[in-house]
């Protein structure tokens, strides 16, 4: 498996002085494919930061060096910790860090919460959950462990081990709950979908009933199916716009401008105009390459789960 990752991609800054923020990531591969969309590796060489962090995927983070506090879209600061879980956002939250920062972490696909983590990702939304009540005391040995490693490739190497055995222990996903997955993905990926049309899917293909899909989507995704709707819409409108798009040409979702700029502002916590400069780092390498779109929050569609 190690022996398949892909090259990083890394960033640095543009100006081409020797960069005071770095982030490598790389593709998960093989068995993990369906549960971990990537690892990073993200070093930031300054004594503070602040910074805004957009709606995203699920994160397990390991704190190497640096420490903080996170905001949360209700208001509420919590610190960090050495390991720790969030779960896919409802909204923005800002976050000040006390640097130099090194984190490596991984994005996990909502089929992960039900696999890695075990929890139900509304019961972690919005909020910083402590990795050692959820593994016990083996996290810290790993998060010690990876603090005297220098690359990602060997971070990746040292918590293979324990992602798989996660895997072999993990009860089976029900069949209703991947064809769900596979639903989601080919619903959010229509344009605009409409609510009844993911029902109707459901309907259709599984039997299940609204309340069914609306508890599948909390379980999954941290939220109703409409919340989720309004995720993919304002990420992918602020994915076009990042790359050069107009404000007229991602309109056509949204009932008006003022109502774009402000699902794009309460998703990205940047308007339109400031996704195009001034942008956060870590916020302008999510949407700008398509290795790391939203969507695959889902499942690849080239993923077949029936084995898994």
């Amino acid at each position: 498996m190690r022996g398949a990752l892909a090259d990083p991609v890394v960033v640095i800054d543009r100006d081409g002085m020797p960069p005071l923020f770095d982030i490598q990531f790389l593709p998960s591969v093989g068995r993990l494919i369906p549960h971990v969309e990537s690892f990073y590796l993200c070093h930031v060489d300054r004594s503070v930061i602040d910074g805004v962090e957009r709606v995203d995927l699920g994160q397990w983070r390991f704190f190497l060096d640096g420490k903080g506090s996170v905001t949360f879209p209700d208001g509420h600061v919590e610190t960090t910790m050495p390991v720790m879980v969030t779960g896919p956002g409802t909204a923005h939250w800002t976050y000040h860090i006390d640097g130099p920062f090194r984190c490596f972490g991984l994005s996990l696909r909502g089929i992960g919460w039900r696999t890695l983590i075990g929890r139900p990702a509304n019961e972690v939304a919005d909020r910083l959950v402590d990795a050692a009540d959820l593994f016990g005391p083996e996290i810290l040995d790993l998060h010690a462990r990876l603090c005297t490693l220098n690359t990602l490739e060997e971070m990746v190497a040292a918590i293979e081990p324990l992602l798989l055995r996660r895997l072999d222990s993990a009860r089976r996903i029900p069949k209703a709950h991947l064809a769900f997955l596979r639903i989601v993905r080919e619903w959010a990926a229509g344009g605009d979908p409409t609510i009844d049309s993911l029902y109707e899917a459901m309907e259709t293909e599984t039997g299940m009933g609204q309340r069914q899909v609306q508890r599948l989507c909390k379980e999954y995704f941290a939220g109703p199916p409409n919340h989720l709707r309004r995720k993919f819409r304002a990420i992918g409108a602020a994915m076009r716009i990042r790359k050069g798009a107009s404000l007229d040409e991602v309109m056509a979702p949204f009932a008006d401008q003022s109502h774009m700029i402000n699902e794009i502002k309460h998703f990205t916590g940047h308007t339109p105009r400031s996704l195009r400069d001034g942008i956060d780092p870590v916020l302008a390498v999510t949407l700008e390459n398509e290795k790391f779109h939203f969507l695959p929050d889902v499942i690849p569609e080239t993923v077949d789960l029936s084995g898994r």
